[in-house]
């Protein structure tokens, strides 16, 4: 049952119980029950209004995300700090590793060229770099 639903059963009852709206508890009773449904109504306006802003919201999202990789050439493949980043010797386009699989790794296929660079870690003598394979 909606809040408006309830306010509407209570404003039933008092007209029900046949209360007399002159008195001083009657005048009460129906300026509360006025109260509840101006309320009621409010609420159910304002959750209303939160849903489609919420929908609204998650288009724009949507959205912005379209924009971001069109700005920054992305597909989403990166950049967080979870990551090693190399830059392709071939063609200068980043490549992310994630750091779980950086130590199992050691070549990558560069996603633009499709070249395929070796990995070299710190623990191998020189830092992260990358070479291509010929």
């Amino acid at each position: 049952m909606t809040i408006t639903e309830k306010a509407a059963r209570l404003k039933g009852l008092i007209e029900g119980m046949e209360y007399d709206v002159n008195t001083k508890e009657g005048k009460l009773f129906a300026a509360i029950i006025d109260l509840l449904e101006d309320l009621s109504l409010s609420v159910s306006d304002l959750e209303d209004e939160t849903s489609a802003l919420r929908d609204y919201i998650e288009e724009i999202d949507a959205d912005l995300g379209d924009v971001e990789r069109d700005i920054y050439e992305t597909d989403d493949e990166c950049c967080d700090d979870e990551c090693v980043e190399l830059t392709c010797p071939a063609c200068g386009k980043n490549i992310c590793i994630d750091c779980d699989d950086i130590e199992e790794v050691d070549t990558v296929e560069c996603p633009s060229c499709k070249q395929l660079l070796n990995v070299v870690r710190e623990d191998e003598g020189d830092e992260d770099k990358e070479e291509p394979q010929g």
